[in-house]
């Protein structure tokens, strides 16, 4: 009789689908202490709790960003205060698996892509959070993958471009990096709005300017961009140092400056009679889904360069770190829903 109602409840056991425990866990790349890419390990974390504003995401891919590297080295530790462990990664796609009872936009089984703010958790993981500020429907048209690589480059394009320099059609607008994330949607965006684009990439990236809509392509390891870019109206600067030291004198009187990775000197832009400044970004869910409507128009497309396995995110972030990828980078977290 006891071995009969022991055979039955060793047959429940093996019934049962998953374990409380391995329901409670997922993995991630985590960081326990700041430091270089060796500090990223791959291991068993708790998956996130989920509050009243925020969704439960799947996630099925994970943007890789240069930003991810400069958090991971502790740059910003004397700004802002992180706890450890952390999770990194701002950009996400994947599928709603539960909603929070003040969410009303998405419900589960959602394919949805989001740019998570930088102060949370976020992708490099099985599961992840997200709230209806950061996240929008994943544009049918893009893969997860695509989509992956799309929030934080793309809306850090759209508020340097719109929202902080104004620009407008019928202006010029000239992009130091076109080939990188944020320029490849920058050209994009700004030829969508119907502006004039100069752009400077490396030798190897010239056919991808024009195949993104540039209008004049400069290769600066052969071409001062100041030789061919004059009296424009806007100048988005990825580079810094002497590439915006010598941008000022290319612009035109009321034209504007914005960097997104220094501060412009305010003596230069008042000798030259311009206006500038830095800029940060923030996610904005009603801008990512004007960005969907542009990819689902086909006014833009996206480009992914290498695409890596969630194990490899320190291989990824060293590449980031080369500022030489062209587009993004990407990490594929798990096998897309079919």
């Amino acid at each position: 009789m006891k071995l009969a109602v022991l055979r039955k409840c060793l047959v429940l056991l093996v019934a049962l689908p998953i374990s409380v425990e391995a329901q409670s866990t997922m993995k991630a790349v985590v960081v326990h202490q700041y430091g270089g890419p060796e500090v990223l390990k791959y291991e068993d974390a708790p998956r996130p709790a989920l509050k009243d504003d925020e969704m439960l995401v799947r996630v099925v891919a994970a943007g890789v960003n240069p930003v991810d590297g400069l958090i991971r080295s502790g740059l910003f530790a004397k700004y802002e205060k992180r706890t450890f462990p952390m999770i990194l990664g701002a950009d996400i796609s994947g599928v709603v698996e539960k909603t929070g009872s003040r969410i009303t936009k998405f419900r589960a089984g959602d394919a949805v892509y989001a740019y998570l703010h930088l102060k949370n958790n976020g992708g490099y993981a099985e599961y992840t959070l997200a709230t209806e500020s950061e996240a929008s429907l994943k544009p049918a048209s893009l893969t997860f993958e695509e989509a992956a690589a799309v929030p934080l480059a793309a809306e850090t394009a759209w508020q340097a471009l719109f929202d902080t320099a104004k620009l407008a059609a019928g202006q010029t607008l000239l992009i130091h990096g076109g080939s990188g994330g944020v320029g490849t949607f920058a050209i994009q965006f700004a030829k969508a709005r119907g502006a004039r684009v100069i752009a400077t990439a490396s030798t190897a990236n010239q056919e991808l300017l024009k195949e993104l809509g540039a209008d004049v392509s400069i290769d600066y390891t052969k071409t001062r961009f100041e030789d061919v870019a004059k009296d424009v109206d806007v100048v988005m600067d990825s580079v810094g140092k002497d590439t915006l030291a010598r941008s000022y004198a290319v612009v035109k009187k009321g034209g504007f400056i914005v960097s997104l990775v220094a501060r412009p000197d305010p003596a230069e832009l008042e000798k030259h009679g311009i206006r500038g400044g830095p800029m940060s970004v923030d996610p904005d869910a009603s801008e990512l889904a004007e960005i969907t409507r542009l990819i689902e128009g086909k006014k833009v497309k996206v480009i992914v360069s290498q695409s890596y396995l969630l194990p490899d995110a320190a291989k990824a972030q060293e590449q980031a770190a080369t500022g030489h990828t062209r587009g993004k980078l990407v990490l594929n977290v798990a096998e897309p829903p079919k």
